[in-house]
C-alpha cells in the first residue's frame, strides 16, 4: 500500500479523537463563515495531496449544523477515492453531479473521477486490487448461529441454494427501501420490491418499482449468470441519504437499493454471496 493511501486512510481511523480534541477549540465564526473557512482549507490541502488534513476537515464540515456547498460533496468524494473508500466516493461524486449540474465547477472532473471510482470498484471485484479498502465485504463462510443446514430445517427447503433463496427474499422484505422513511406502516409495502429466484448456474433479480404517476409497478428483472463471478459482495450504507446498497460483484455497480438497516443489509449482502458460492459449486 502506498504511503499516499495509507496517510488518507488514517483520518477514517481517528475521526473520533480529532473529534474530541477539537471540541475545546470551537470556531467563534457563525457556521456560514466557518463552513466557507474550513471549504478552502480543504481545497487548499487536495491541492497539494495533503489527503489526511484534507479528510480533517471534511469531518469537522460534517459536524456542522449549516448549509454545505455542493463542491464539499465533490471533496469528500476525491478523499474518499484517495483513500479506497470506493463505494463511498461514488455516492459523494454521484450527488455532487446532482446538486451542481453542468454548472458545477469540478463538473467534468467529478465524470472522469467516477469514471476512475468504476475501474477501481471492479478491480476490487474481481480481486485484482492490492489497495482495497476496509469497506464491509460478505465472507462466504457460515455466518452467524445459522448454517446452511439450520437454514434448510428452518424453511423445510429440498437444497442448499433453496433454503439461501427464501432467507436472501425475507431479508431484502424486512429491508425494503421507502422514499417516505416516516410514515412505514403496517402492511404498507416498500416503494422499491426485490424477488430473487436461482437455478441452471443463474440468479434471477426482479425489481418492482412504484411510479411517480400512481400506476402499476413498474418490474424489471436481471440474470445474474454466476459462473465466473466472485462471490464477495460489497455493501455499504449512506447516512446522508438513509439508504443501504449492495453492490454486484461483476462491476461494483449498485445492484440492491435498501432501507437504512446496516445489520439487514450485511446479512442479505452475505446471503447473497453464500446463494452465488453455492451455485457454483452444485450439489
Amino acid at each position: 500500500m502506498s504511503v499516499t493511501k495509507l496517510t488518507a486512510r488514517t483520518f477514517f481511523q481517528g475521526s473520533v479523537l480529532a473529534s474530541v480534541l477539537l471540541a475545546s477549540s470551537v470556531s467563534a465564526l457563525p457556521p456560514e463563515h466557518e463552513v466557507r473557512r474550513l471549504m478552502l482549507a480543504t481545497e487548499a490541502a487536495v491541492a497539494e495531496s495533503r489527503w489526511g488534513e484534507a479528510g480533517e476537515y471534511l469531518n469537522r464540515l460534517q459536524a456542522l449544523e449549516a448549509e454545505k456547498p455542493a463542491d464539499y460533496l465533490y471533496y469528500r468524494g476525491r478523499v474518499m477515492q484517495e483513500a479506497g473508500h470506493y463505494n463511498e466516493a461514488r455516492s459523494a461524486l454521484e450527488q455532487y453531479i446532482a446538486a451542481g449540474g453542468r454548472e458545477g465547477r469540478h463538473y467534468d472532473s467529478a465524470l472522469r473521477l467516477i469514471t476512475e471510482v468504476e475501474k477501481a470498484q471492479r478491480a476490487v471485484a474481481n480481486g485484482t486490487d492490492a489497495s482495497a479498502s476496509g469497506e464491509p465485504v460478505a465472507v462466504i463462510e457460515p455466518a452467524g448461529d445459522e448454517s446452511v443446514q439450520s437454514l434448510r430445517r428452518l424453511y423445510l427447503a429440498d437444497s442448499d441454494a433453496g433454503a439461501l433463496t427464501i432467507h436472501m427474499n425475507s431479508l431484502l422484505e424486512l429491508n425494503g427501501w421507502r422514499k417516505d422513511r416516516g410514515a412505514v406502516l403496517d402492511g404498507t409495502p416498500p416503494d422499491i420490491q426485490y424477488k430473487v429466484s436461482a437455478g441452471n448456474g443463474e440468479v434471477r433479480i426482479q425489481q418492482a418499482q412504484i411510479t411517480t404517476s400512481g400506476g402499476p409497478r413498474r418490474v424489471s428483472t436481471e440474470v445474474m449468470p454466476v459462473y465466473g463471478v466472485n462471490p464477495a459482495v460489497q455493501w455499504d450504507c449512506e447516512s446522508a441519504t438513509q439508504t443501504c446498497w449492495i453492490y454486484d460483484p461483476r462491476d461494483g455497480s449498485r445492484l440492491f437499493q435498501l432501507g437504512h438497516n446496516r445489520g439487514k443489509t450485511r446479512d442479505a449482502a452475505r446471503t447473497f454471496g453464500r446463494l452465488i458460492k453455492t451455485l457454483q459449486n452444485p450439489e
